[in-house]
């Protein structure tokens, strides 16, 4: 792996000169667009509005676009920003795991060290290890300010890069549905979550890129791939909960034969219960927050 960027990790009075490695790759098949009449490739060129003429990367520049006119940033004008992470990963605080969303996580790297700072890079390693903490960071990289993470893998330090609490939407402005389920259901479906429990995600694979393959691969040798069942959309209708449920145990106990252990809770006993329609209008409190919801502008991504 080639190293992607290079700095230093700021822990207190500690500094740890690093290199970051991409912890990620993508292995998707790139498809281009051609055209139908004559198999022409369709590119897309960087082409000047002004005079028409198409650009080098060595003729573009960045710019802001203001009001009364493009206000342009060079590589010099950023590179003389005040900025204290420019070339370092400053860590300002240590927080729990559990404390972290998902939904903050972004792109992930491996940090590593040489020589003089391989000390104390597992020292950092270390501290994290045994207390059970993740560093939150911020650090600069591509033109901007960043919040990151560093966490512990596999003896490994890893940056995963956060996003900003400010580009988090608010979930209020998703309507959530407002219906009943039975406790028979919730654990019929905790079954489920049980029956579905140890799988080993090492094992899983990208079955469309899979798919993509085969196909090119047969129309490369002038043939088909042979076709398959596709299943069939789900339907909108109002459906039997129990007996999908039921239906779900079922097959997740076959398909995990000759497989792993996992644990299996029995479904419970089905009572009949009478079918509760939603209530027509939502309680003042939920009209009031949807109104107040409705009237906010959504913060961009």
């Amino acid at each position: 792996m080639r190293p992607i960027w290079s700095g230093a990790i700021s822990f207190g009075l500690v500094t740890i000169p690093i290199k970051v490695f991409p912890a990620t790759e993508s292995h998707a098949i790139s498809l281009h667009q051609f055209h139908v009449a004559d198999g022409g490739r369709i590119r897309y060129r960087k082409v000047c509005e002004v005079d028409g003429k198409e650009l080098t990367s060595e003729e573009i520049t960045r710019g802001y676009e203001t009001a009364v006119g493009t206000i342009p940033v060079t590589d010099e004008d950023l590179d003389a920003l005040p900025l204290p992470t420019a070339k370092a990963i400053e860590i300002v605080a240590f927080v729990p795991t559990e404390s972290i969303d998902p939904i903050r996580i972004g792109a992930s790297y491996y940090l590593a060290a040489e020589g003089v700072a391989a000390k104390p890079y597992e020292l950092l390693r270390q501290a994290l290890e045994r207390s059970s903490k993740v560093a939150v960071a911020k650090f600069a990289m591509r033109d901007r300010e960043r919040l990151g993470l560093l966490r512990v893998l596999d003896d490994v330090i890893v940056l995963h890069g956060m996003r900003w609490p400010d580009e988090i939407r608010d979930a209020s402005q998703v309507e959530v549905p407002d219906v009943e389920v039975s406790d028979e259901e919730i654990e019929a479906a905790i079954a489920l979550a049980d029956t579905l429990s140890g799988r080993d995600l090492g094992q899983m694979h990208d079955e469309y890129r899979e798919a993509l393959d085969k196909l090119i691969q047969a129309k490369t040798a002038g043939t088909r791939p042979e076709p398959v069942e596709t299943p069939a959309p789900a339907s909108a209708e109002v459906v039997d909960l129990m007996a999908m449920l039921e239906k779900s145990v079922s097959q997740a106990k076959a398909s995990r034969t000759g497989g792993g252990d996992a644990t299996v809770h029995d479904l419970p006993a089905a009572k009949k219960t009478t079918k509760k329609t939603a209530p027509a209008k939502k309680t003042a409190a939920k009209e009031a927050a949807a109104k107040k919801t409705a009237g906010r502008k959504p913060r961009s991504a």
